[in-house]
């Protein structure tokens, strides 16, 4: 049975972490791909059990510090030869040395902004609004004392029926339908 319009997915709740890290290491042993952890503070295991261990944010840093470095350099070569050469004492109008520390500086400047403002692109941040902020049990526990496992309706395993038989069978406290 192919999921009802508007369904995001189902949520179970879990008294512990130790409970919700072993449906989670069940879950993705059995094959499902689409699912996340909600938990009041770090599961380490949690994040371990759902596959969670792809980090493009170095990437992005580096990239980013590379585009500095190259900007600030190509920016001087071009001012000290063609925009407004000056010619003192003989010396060179390229004089690539003299280009390292603001190259070295944007390179710093460019890899942190990188760094801060693609940590928030690839996070999603700012979200205001995420599905399983409609599950009551969820608003009541999440950021107290309770932990949940959310399996996405986007997953090809998910029929509705099935899936909500199998987190039963997981011993959570309540499954829930999210709704979008």
């Amino acid at each position: 049975m192919p999921p009802r319009e508007g369904t995001y997915g189902l949520l179970a709740e879990f008294d512990n972490p130790s409970d919700l890290v072993r449906a989670t290491q069940k879950a993705r042993h059995d094959g499902w791909r689409r699912m996340d952890c909600y938990t009041p503070y770090p599961v380490e295991e949690a994040a371990d059990a759902i596959g969670f261990h792809r980090n493009k944010v170095p990437l992005v840093t580096l990239i980013g510090g590379l585009m500095g470095l190259t900007a600030m350099f190509l920016l001087e070569v071009w001012i000290n030869t063609l925009a407004y050469p000056l010619n003192i004492a003989g010396r060179p109008l390229y004089s690539w040395p003299a280009f390292v520390v603001p190259a070295y500086e944007w390179t710093i400047l460019w890899a942190g902004l990188s760094a801060a403002f693609g940590m928030l692109a690839l996070n999603g941040l700012p979200s205001l609004y995420h599905p399983v902020f409609n599950a009551p049990n969820f608003r009541n526990g999440a950021s107290d004392d309770k932990f949940f496992l959310c399996l996405e309706a986007l997953d090809p395993k998910f029929d509705l029926l099935e899936t909500k038989k199998y987190l039963e069978g997981m011993q959570p406290l309540s499954v829930v339908e999210v709704e979008y």
